[in-house]
């Protein structure tokens, strides 16, 4: 019988954002594509992201986690999803710890502390942002990746120009428009997130920067599509709206979701994503669903 087979679940949100946490601790067993493909075809486990706990394998550290798209590809960071997963290990009475109010979470894109503000709402330092085109990454070098050269739509009225690229775990373009909403995400997603300027493909930003402590955001998620809320995402633009000099170093961020805090730290360069997670219900896996997983 396949590993996964009646392990529970937790299926939460993050400003809508949907999220599933699996606790793997005390096992050996990792995720496949396939598996994560199997578990987002089941209605009451589907996710935008997947967050899977593991062992700790650095000392001083709570858990290692996975985080995997719709699609079963590998995310490097997922803050709505990190504060799902610090919920879960505060408060979750299978998978908690009710004494912590703080946790270090450590995934691909490095260590992710997490403070627990309220009973629903956490603090997670996302680390610094990567800037150079080589660690975003791009295909071909910029000098300066607050504005380089990409469009979309026709060369001499272009639909979409000139993002600016952020690495904060995942590869993003953020591209400032007057209203977000105005433009077919689901149309120009897609296109965007696997150019080929992009090799890791690409998260998508459309931000509208309202007042210097204001943003309006739409996501395109690299491997999941449009998505309520994306924690990465609004870090990634709060960091580009800063390099353009567009807002403050922290500022409300407003997704389809609801709202999310996101700072720059200037003492470090950290950026601190603050906001709420919803607990929606538990269950387990069907065996049946991995029947075809390899």
């Amino acid at each position: 019988m396949n590993a996964l087979a009646n392990r529970r679940f937790l299926k939460m949100n993050g400003l809508g954002n949907q999220i599933t946490v699996l606790d793997l601790r005390g096992t050996k067993h990792r995720v496949s594509e396939a598996e994560a493909r199997a578990i987002a075809s089941e209605p009451r486990a589907r996710f935008d992201q997947l967050m899977v706990l593991h062992d700790a394998v650095t000392p001083g550290t709570d858990a290692f986690v996975r985080i995997y798209n719709t699609d079963g590809s590998e995310a490097g960071a997922c803050g709505n999803g990190t504060r799902c997963v610090a919920w879960a290990m505060t408060a979750d009475p299978q998978m908690g710890d009710s004494t912590r109010s703080s946790l270090a979470l450590q995934t691909k894109a490095g260590l992710l502390p997490a403070v627990r503000n309220s009973e629903t709402v956490f603090t997670v330092d996302m680390g610094a942002p990567r800037l150079g085109w080589e660690e975003i990454p791009l295909a071909e070098p910029f000098e300066d990746t607050s504005g380089f050269e990409l469009q979309i739509g026709p060369i001499d009225d272009p639909i979409l120009h000139t993002p600016c690229a952020v690495n904060m775990g995942n590869p993003h373009a953020v591209f400032f428009v007057e209203d977000p909403y105005a433009y077919n995400l689901e149309q120009i997603g897609p296109l965007l997130e696997n150019h080929p300027i992009f090799p890791d493909r690409a998260n998508i930003e459309l931000a509208a920067v309202k007042a210097p402590d204001h943003i309006v955001l739409r996501v395109w998620e690299r491997g999941a599509g449009i998505t309520q809320a994306c924690g990465s995402g609004a870090c990634a633009a709060l960091v580009a709206a800063v390099r353009r000099e567009l807002s403050a170093r922290k500022a409300v961020v407003s997704l389809p979701g609801g709202d999310l805090t996101i700072e720059w730290r200037e003492s470090d360069g950290h950026v601190l994503m603050t906001g709420p997670v919803a607990f929606e219900w538990e269950g387990t896996l069907d065996p049946a669903l991995f029947t075809s997983a390899a």
